[in-house]
């Protein structure tokens, strides 16, 4: 299944052997004919009661007299601990217990029983305590009162040692939340007491709320109040001291008018009016350490035909409601819809029917989350009984008494990855496999496995440019939060393409407003967030647009001879240098490709341009970044790049079992070359039109493998088309290993004809031909007549000095041989003293003497 649920807590295997140890040895000792030590054999009253912000597991249970037993489990030392017992049949509100484990805080109500008075206090129907418990000493009554109180100490960051003061939550039916401050003070050695038991100081946190939710892990709390019939969101940020803080406002657009009263993660909730819950809507706050916050909202259904539920994502400004049709009606359906918070993601789902993986981090295009309906797996996998996602991944299911740790299955999605037929979960899997991070070597691995045997059946987007933009910004991602803002995540920037089963309307939403003025860890990071939305509404992602624009002009500049100046040059290549030495120090694996084995200036000078201009734009808008930092981030992600690209033709090479003679042209190609010319043009293809870097030596490579795979008339449409670049070194390697066969001579003298003036006259040295001599006695003779200004000559001609009577070609030569003597400087071939009238003449003989076949 997508969702791994990996227990760490289970009330039947962590707490029961315990418990029956304890009572084993209690009835060993002769206390087993009553007492306190008697449990009830089935153990059906034991239940949880509360997890604490240090991960402590509170529990209760009866014995056969109907006394109350409270019991702690420690997540740390995997060890339990009895905290106290109420001789008294009672049935437990609500329980916490404080960081040293001192106090017991616990509301209880009277068991309802026939023909029992009202034991706890005349008039009153539930009763707040709060317990000395190191060793046990006083019971001190906080509320009598006819509601339901719930109780929750706070746990402050601190934990070096213990605090003089305690802050404890008391939130009442009556929709008001107060904090108490309880001072304790330590007699006789270790005994701890409250100090000012004769009045607590309280302070009222919240009041006239609907709805209110506990973030144990951040010591949140979010609530709702409704003005004017409006719904506001709140949030009290929670402190080490007795001091708090309102964060932010925000206006949701749900409707919680007469859904009643309704709590979450605030431990237990049995107690609650079961009918008034089952028509109270399902609503969530889920936040993670980028700086994200979600509200989950799912309204009351009545039909099964279709649900409908919203996710406001505030830290992008806008929400999305999605409708899920579901098809058929499953007996085992649950009472309602359940969200639980993956990190990046949320996943809702409903047993039986869907299970559905949203981004939260990116989820602009539809396509970026999975939607799983009527899959098999999701309704024998996931618990048919309600989870509560309590913080980060840890969720509770209250009924069995277990505590999971969600986790994404990285290999299920893999699975899912090979067997799905759709685009659009295709492009959600690959996005969620990469954003998991585990073990990413292994994971691009088995993508690139994927891609190889999947390369052309993707019809809405490319598969290769979307695995090296994702995997290049997961790379760096945890760097910096900001980076969703500067950097692209996907190739895509639009999806039009329907998902079968879902609907999706997408809404601008107001802004929360922040109530603080100094912020710190996530409240910075949400405030950036918004202030985004805010002021930077278009999109600020990087793209090589500016790099394709100066890379072409440099190259333009080459052609004419012209150069910019050397010291920008240098530092350009100086660039590349880095990126290179930077792959190749993270990378100690021999390579099996021929890449990085010649120079290749303008794969060097794209290199060194991505990085020139990446440096700057995260410059700009980094703020409070050290420069140094941002440097190797993009040395990092240029490097990354470039690696993918590597990796890809590697596993491609050991898959076809290839071996450097490929490089040696006079043999047939084989099937195996085929197959690695054709994802090497797909990678061409993918960097292109994205105008990304290629490792050196790509080029030469693929147009090796082009004259090996293709026809002569094939392989001459590729380079006219620029699919295939011809490198000099490819070309060199040509002239040296194609022997002058008549095929072999036609393929050369194609090429050459196609080659920069400059890098045909040095290539033309290379191969001993008529056709290479004819090529550089046009080249030669190009030069000399550019400036030739016909003058009158006589008529009568010395022809002793020619050897051939053909006069239309004597003449030609007698006006080369004048231009080369009256200036010698006009024909002045580098590395070539031996070509004048005299050669251009021998020249033009053997390619007519070839040409007529004599």
């Amino acid at each position: 299944m997508a969702l791994r649920l990996v227990s760490d807590f289970d009330l039947g295997k962590d707490v029961l052997p315990w418990l029956r140890a304890q009572r084993a040895a209690l009835v060993a000792a002769g206390a087993g004919g009553g007492g306190p030590g008697v449990l009830e054999n089935n153990y059906e009253s034991l239940r949880v009661l509360n997890v604490e912000r240090n991960g402590n597991i509170i529990y209760t249970y009866k014995d056969d007299k109907g006394n109350v037993f409270f019991g702690l489990y420690d997540y740390q030392t995997k060890q339990n601990e009895h905290l106290y017992t109420f001789e008294k049949d009672l049935q437990v509100v609500s329980c916490s217990v404080n960081r040293e484990r001192t106090l017991l805080a616990t509301s209880l109500v009277q068991a309802a029983k026939e023909g029992r008075r009202n034991e706890l206090q005349p008039g009153s129907r539930c009763l707040t305590l709060l317990v000395e418990i190191h060793p046990i000493n006083n019971v001190k009554v906080l509320k009598a009162v006819d509601s339901y109180i719930w109780v929750q100490f706070l746990y402050p960051h601190v934990e070096s040692h213990p605090l003089p003061e305690n802050h404890l939550l008391l939130i009442s039916e009556e929709k008001y939340i107060e904090q108490l401050h309880i001072q304790v003070t330590r007699e006789d050695g270790n005994r701890v007491v409250i100090k000012n038991s004769g009045h607590l100081p309280r302070e009222r946190v919240a009041e006239d709320f609907v709805w209110a939710q506990w973030d144990m892990s951040e010591q949140r709390l979010y609530y709702i109040d409704l003005k004017k019939s409006r719904s506001v969101l709140k949030c009290i940020q929670f402190y080490a001291d007795e001091h708090f803080s309102l964060m932010f406002e925000a206006p949701l657009d749900v409707s919680l008018s007469d859904s009643g009263f309704k709590l979450v993660n605030f431990g237990y909730d049995d107690l609650q009016d079961q009918e008034k819950l089952s028509k109270h809507p399902t609503l969530c706050v889920f936040t993670n350490h980028t700086g994200s916050l979600c509200v989950c909202y799912c309204p009351n259904f009545d039909s099964w035909e279709q649900i409908t539920y919203s996710v406001l994502y505030f830290h992008k400004g806008h929400s999305k409601t999605f409708t899920a049709t579901l098809g058929h009606v499953d007996s085992r359906v649950t009472k309602g819809i359940t969200f639980l918070s993956l990190d990046y993601y949320v996943a809702v789902y409903l047993p039986g029917h869907f299970f559905h993986l949203l981004n939260i981090q990116h989820p602009d295009l539809i396509c970026h989350s999975l939607f799983l309906t009527g899959n098999s797996e999701v309704i024998d996998m996931l618990p048919h009984s309600p989870l509560q996602s309590l913080s980060g991944p840890l969720v509770l299911d209250w009924c069995s008494g277990k505590l999971y740790r969600a986790l994404l299955n990285q290999s299920y999605l893999l699975e899912f990855l090979w067997n799905t037929r759709l685009d659009c979960e295709k492009l959600a899997l690959l996005q969620c496999v990469l954003s998991c991070g585990r073990d990413p070597r292994r994971l691009e691995a088995k993508i690139i496995q994927w891609i190889s045997e999947n390369i052309s059946a993707c019809h809405s987007f490319d598969l290769i440019q979307e695995f090296i933009i994702a995997s290049s910004y997961w790379s760096i991602y945890p760097e910096t939060s900001n980076m969703d803002k500067l950097l692209p995540y996907s190739s895509l920037l639009t999806w039009d393409t329907e998902i079968p089963g879902i609907t999706l309307v997408t809404e601008e939403i107001p802004l929360p407003l922040m109530k603080v003025h100094s912020f710190k860890g996530y409240w910075e990071k949400l405030n950036s967030n918004l202030e985004y939305v805010k002021y930077s509404k278009p999109h600020l992602h990087y793209n090589n647009s500016v790099v394709r624009r100066e890379w072409h002009s440099l190259i333009s500049e080459e052609k004419k001879g012209k150069r910019r100046s050397t010291v920008y040059v240098r530092n350009i290549l100086d660039n590349a240098i880095k990126v290179i030495s930077n792959l190749e120090a993270r990378n100690l694996e021999p390579r099996l490709t021929p890449l990085f084995q010649e120079e290749d200036n303008h794969q060097r000078l794209l290199m060194g341009l991505m990085v020139s201009e990446l440096k700057d734009h995260l410059l700009r808008h980094l703020q409070g970044v050290e420069k140094k930092k941002i440097e190797q981030m993009v040395l990092d992600y240029v490097s990354k790049l470039l690696d993918l690209i590597c990796q890809i033709l590697e596993a491609s090479w050991r898959k076809h079992n290839l071996h450097p003679w490929v490089l040696h042209l006079n043999r047939r190609a084989s099937a195996a070359e085929f197959a690695v010319f054709h994802i090497m043009t797909r990678i061409l293809e993918a960097t292109n039109s994205l105008f990304l870097p290629l490792p050196p030596g790509f080029h030469t490579l693929h147009t090796i493998l082009g004259v090996h795979c293709l026809p002569l008339h094939n392989l001459l449409h590729y380079i006219d088309n620029g699919v295939l670049l011809l490198t000099e070194a490819a070309v060199t390697r040509l002239m040296k290993d194609l022997d002058n066969t008549e095929k072999n001579e036609k393929v050369k003298f194609s090429i050459i004809v196609r080659l920069p003036p400059l890098t045909g006259q040095k290539i033309c040295r290379l191969w001993d031909h008529p056709v290479s001599s004819n090529i550089i006695s046009r080249n030669h003779v190009k030069r000399l007549l550019q400036n030739y200004n016909k003058q009158p000559r006589s008529s009568m001609m010395d022809k002793s000095s020619f050897s051939v009577e053909f006069l239309p070609l004597n003449y030609f030569i007698e006006i080369l041989t004048d231009i080369e003597s009256s200036n010698p400087a006009l024909y002045a071939f580098e590395g070539h003293d031996n070509v004048d009238a005299k050669f251009v003449e021998e020249a033009a003989l053997k390619h007519t003497t070839m040409l007529l076949g004599l």
